[in-house]
């Protein structure tokens, strides 16, 4: 895959994506697998507008949050209410819109009214989180063989989290998303994957959908509070006031110098960095690095043997076999 392109920030205003100091931290934040770097799926319990009465049609959105940065998780999210509440819960009632449009602030603010029992959005609304973490996205892009790309990643979360809405009983007729690629070609693959389902795939459906509006803040949230959390294994007291590294894009002066003002001379960083990611590659390989590990290629004969060649001597021996029948015989010095 071309790093050169997963590496772009996306055109966002920097202080948009950098998390405020005490940003809501939803239940999708799971502190041991973020920590660790281990991916993983949330669902929120199913609103009581919909267990109610199951076959009541719903609108489903997906989108993500953390595409281009060099720190931290992508994170894609889902969100799903009772389709007859799509624009008048979420657009005219909470006033519900792309995250890049919101301030960290408001964005904290609707997830946790998403949270909070008490409120109409938690009583109609479901949604559902999964949370790719850097050194998984790295892993996947820099396997030897078989390389798995961003596209190709996200296209897998998004079929995941749609799939498991489903297995859950919620009964979806309308999907939107907000696309990773070309729209059309998206939308095909998804609808051969649910035929039964109306996909619309549109750029900046965050802007035309309230329910990939919502679905953009449940990523976008989980996303800060995952930088915060993973902040805490480098933070001391005068970092209080903030994180650092700010939004963890390579765009962002504060990401790059803390990168190189935290970077271990042979291993680079721990689990928040991607290390398939141009930024990092550049300070590893060619900003000075003093320490490199060179792993030794594998023994080409080794490597052709056959299974039974461990079990018969060398080609010498195997003439001989007679010979050796009772045994190998030994020097004198060995006694």
């Amino acid at each position: 895959m071309d790093e050169s392109l997963d590496d772009q920030p996306e055109s966002q205003n920097i202080e948009q994506e950098t998390p405020v100091a005490d940003v809501f931290i939803p239940p999708s934040i799971i502190r041991s697998h973020v920590l660790s770097g281990e991916s993983y799926t949330y669902h929120s319990l199913i609103p009581r507008a919909v267990s109610a009465d199951m076959s009541i049609e719903c609108v489903l959105g997906v989108d993500e949050a953390g595409r281009g940065p060099v720190l931290g998780p992508m994170v894609y999210a889902l969100c799903y209410l009772p389709l007859p509440l799509h624009h008048s819960l979420l657009a005219e009632g909470h006033h519900f819109d792309d995250s890049k449009a919101l301030t960290p602030a408001v964005r904290s603010q609707l997830m946790e009214k998403m949270c909070s029992d008490a409120t109409d959005l938690f009583q109609n609304c479901g949604w559902a989180t999964r949370t790719m973490s850097a050194r998984d996205i790295s892993a996947a892009q820099l396997r030897p063989n078989g390389t798995c790309n961003l596209n190709a990643q996200a296209m897998d979360a998004t079929i995941a989290l749609i799939q498991e809405v489903l297995n859950s009983g919620v009964n979806v007729r309308e999907v939107y998303i907000d696309t990773i690629g070309p729209p059309a070609t998206y939308q095909k693959k998804l609808e051969r994957i649910f035929p039964t389902l109306s996909i619309t795939v549109a750029k900046k459906a965050d802007s035309l959908y309230p329910s990939v509006s919502a679905a953009s803040i449940c990523a976008k949230v989980t996303r800060d509070a995952a930088l915060d959390v993973l902040y805490t294994a480098y933070a001391g007291t005068e970092d209080a006031d903030g994180i650092a590294w700010g939004s963890g894009y390579p765009s962002d002066a504060r990401c790059t110098n803390w990168l190189k003002g935290n970077m271990n001379p042979l291993f680079g960083w721990g689990s928040e960095c991607r290390f398939s990611w141009g930024t990092a590659k550049e300070m590893l390989e060619v900003k000075g690095a003093p320490c490199r590990g060179d792993w030794p290629e594998a023994d080409d004969d080794t490597d052709k043997m056959k299974l039974t060649g461990f079990f018969f001597g060398t080609e010498q021996e195997k003439g001989d076999e007679l010979a050796i029948w009772f045994g190998r015989g030994m020097t004198e010095e060995v006694f």
